[in-house]
């Protein structure tokens, strides 16, 4: 394959597509960082802060928040135009390829930011969506969202070497975010059979079995307050504080 500096031909014969795994890798250039997706057809390339894209849309650092700004001047006149949609769809896209990036560069933090992007403008769609199928369109993307912010925070306790208790303890509150969601759409029945809920509760119990954590603080106190054992549950309560503030 011949070298020719408009395509990307080198990059592609030495660096293999698989399809069992996301291949990616962060590079550093003289001025900024970037990330490089591999995929079937290619690379996606985006940038590491701010927009994936790069476009600054009215001189803000993404769309959501130019979007706001534009709510908040207009108030109660402001309505969602079609191309704005459309616009926003776009944002989704990017956030979640970095958002899996993130994930498999084991970059926590970066990962839990653009999850809490991603909620954050399902939140502003939700408030200000033309119509009720172009809300469902996005909330039914809601429990995904959560289900990589709730993995990453909790791998991050490892990473942070704040151990594996705390880390079940984000994923049993993770959990209860998630419950809610389903109660909210009233398909709460639907929520122990959801997959994404058990793959969340088998990470839980492989943490607890590789650590051989018992019943975390929270969990003991919450099996004290069932019991009405509220002597139990203060003396927990206080362990709590104390750990929390170590």
């Amino acid at each position: 394959m011949d070298h020719d500096p408009k395509t990307i031909d080198s990059i592609l014969k030495n660096w293999t597509f698989d399809p069992n795994s996301v291949s990616v890798r962060l590079l550093e250039l003289p001025q900024r960082e970037i990330i490089q997706l591999r995929i079937d057809l290619g690379l996606l390339q985006l940038e590491v802060t701010d927009r994936p894209d790069g476009w600054r849309p009215g001189g803000e650092p993404t769309y959501l928040q130019f979007l706001r700004q534009k709510a908040k001047q207009l108030g109660d006149e402001f309505a969602l135009t079609e191309d704005e949609c459309s616009e926003i769809d776009r944002e989704f896209v990017q956030f979640y390829h970095r958002r899996v990036c993130w994930l498999q560069l084991k970059r926590f933090d970066a990962a839990i930011s653009d999850a809490d992007h991603t909620l954050e403008m399902m939140d502003f769609c939700k408030q200000h969506s033309p119509n009720d199928e172009w809300t469902i369109s996005h909330e039914q993307y809601r429990p995904f969202v959560l289900y990589h912010r709730i993995k990453a925070a909790a791998l991050r306790c490892f990473e942070t070497n704040a151990g594996a208790e705390p880390a079940i303890e984000i994923i049993n509150l993770g959990l209860d975010q998630l419950r809610e969601v389903f109660a909210e759409f009233e398909v709460e029945e639907q929520f122990d059979e959801d997959e994404l809920v058990q793959r969340l509760t088998e990470f839980r119990e492989t943490i607890r079995s590789e650590y051989s954590v018992g019943r975390t603080l929270q969990e003991r106190l919450d099996d004290a307050i069932a019991a009405e054992q509220y002597e139990l549950a203060a003396e927990i309560r206080d362990q709590l504080t104390r750990r929390n503030t170590d």
